[in-house]
């Protein structure tokens, strides 16, 4: 891309080159974010590139010439006016938006707070021994009303005590107690302004993905689209093995109800017999005692273990059957004996 000069006043060699830079990298990478540089001290930039150094291209711009380089190469000017003032990087990739932002914003390193600075969140002073020793410091202490006590000439915060709360202004002594202890509690990070990928603009509150919630999603549209398919009986072997497996409940379901005599339902209807049997002696006995209708639940005992499976297997086989037919002999003769 050539970069359009007026010919009626010198520009600068640098702004051109930067000009030049902002345009080669926009035409290169279809998608870059503009981050803001306001406040962030330059170890933090730093550790940006060194963090970036394999996946993004990071270029520290004049707002101004990145505006007229994004105008001549047919970007949305007028979306991205507002986001681009102040100090601003933009950081070039070939990764979705989504992903660089979420790698930005994992990208965190501590500093001390100064004095007037804003709590970003509730400061703790932790129990235990602060390493200083007793002296003068222990009038700031007093002043911030921290509990203390002297042990061995050293101090010794009493109890966790909190000092300021989240966008509480952080006080000189707060700020001086703060780096005498080693507590950097400042966490500094890229503030992404927006994403821009093509020609599209990704606002910031857009580019933040609740990765929970979007795996609730998916999970709850498998269920739904098994269940789906399921009912529409879709002709594949994970939605036809449970079609199958459905079809033969309901159908020994409904065999057992209606009486139906088969090989697979003598079992359920002897044991829904049973069940019918004891539930109406129970009725009886409760509106006519005089019949001394009494119940006693058989335990079955287990088979005991032979050498042989055979044995073992044959044993077990008659010992059930011989059980089953006296579970029921004896439910019947206490029902009508």
């Amino acid at each position: 891309m050539s970069i359009t000069v007026s010919k009626h006043r010198k520009i600068p060699s640098w702004k051109l080159e930067m000009a030049k830079e902002i345009a080669e990298l926009t035409e290169r990478y279809k998608v870059f974010l503009i981050a803001d540089l306001t406040g962030v001290p330059a170890k933090h930039v730093q550790m940006v590139r060194k963090k970036l150094n394999n996946i993004a291209v990071v270029k520290v711009v004049k707002p101004k010439i990145a505006l007229k380089v994004f105008k001549q190469l047919g970007l949305p000017v007028k979306e991205l006016e507002p986001h681009l003032t102040g100090q601003i990087m933009l950081i070039y990739s070939s990764k979705n938006p989504f992903e660089l932002a979420s790698i930005i914003e994992g990208i965190i390193t501590h500093d001390y707070y100064g004095p007037g600075e804003i709590a970003e969140a509730e400061i703790t002073i932790p129990e235990g021994n602060t390493g200083l020793p007793a002296g003068p410091v222990l009038s700031v202490f007093s002043r911030l009303k921290i509990p203390t006590k002297v042990q061995g000439n050293v101090i010794y915060v009493a109890k966790d005590t909190v000092v300021a709360k989240k966008g509480d202004i952080i006080s000189p002594d707060l700020a001086s107690l703060l780096q005498k202890l080693g507590l950097a509690l400042k966490e500094i990070k890229l503030k992404v302004k927006c994403a821009v990928d093509g020609k599209l603009v990704i606002p910031v509150d857009k580019l933040k993905l609740n990765i929970a919630e979007y795996e609730e999603n998916i999970r709850r549209a498998c269920i739904d689209a098994f269940k789906l398919a399921v009912e529409l009986i879709v002709p594949e072997p994970v939605v036809l093995s449970y079609v199958i497996q459905k079809a033969h409940t309901h159908a020994l379901t409904l065999a057992t109800t209606t009486g139906f005599i088969a090989p697979e339902t003598i079992e359920h209807l002897f044991r829904k017999a049973l069940i019918d049997t004891y539930a109406l002696a129970v009725e009886i006995a409760k509106y006519a005692p005089e019949l001394g209708l009494e119940f006693k639940v058989k335990t079955i005992e287990q088979p005991k273990i032979e050498e042989k499976r055979e044995e073992k297997k044959e044993e077990k086989e008659e010992k059930g059957k011989e059980e089953s037919e006296e579970a029921l002999a004896e439910g019947f003769s206490a029902l009508f004996g």
